[in-house]
């Protein structure tokens, strides 16, 4: 197991293995009432950061613009005894040409996205790391 914490961290070698793999992330972000929300969702690392696409409506995007706490575990699908867990706070990006859910529909099935409506609004999370907690057995 391996832990670091700082105001800016660097992703080691088996962590940017990990999250540039096929591996799905849950990303956890607090309600209103302080409660956890959990969601299943696809990674794109991005340096030492972690990008997920959401619809601008969805609860955990509203949930980190009221708190941009965030806390994203990664399991390999391959090992699940290997696995991260990077917490930190989430930056929300317009992403107006809809390029990350084509970039992550290219990483994990290989093809384009389902079309979208026009007027739906994508954004893009970005989740600056402040802790790495990572595990491998």
């Amino acid at each position: 197991m391996t832990t670091s914490t700082s105001d800016h961290l660097s992703f080691g070698d088996s962590v940017r293995t990990l999250l540039d793999g096929k591996n799905f992330a849950s990303v956890a972000t607090l309600g209103p009432d302080g409660s956890p929300q959990n969601s299943v969702v696809w990674i794109k690392r991005e340096g030492d950061t972690v990008l997920f696409s959401s619809t601008d409506h969805r609860q955990k995007v509203r949930n980190l613009r009221r708190d941009p706490r965030i806390s994203v575990s990664v399991y390999d699908l391959a090992n699940p005894y290997t696995s991260v867990e990077i917490r930190g706070t989430a930056e929300i990006l317009p992403d107006p040409d809809k390029r990350l859910p084509h970039d992550l529909s290219h990483k994990y099935l290989g093809i384009d996205p389902p079309a979208e409506k026009e007027d739906e609004v994508r954004v893009i999370i970005r989740v600056v790391p402040r802790k790495i907690v990572g595990f491998s057995a």
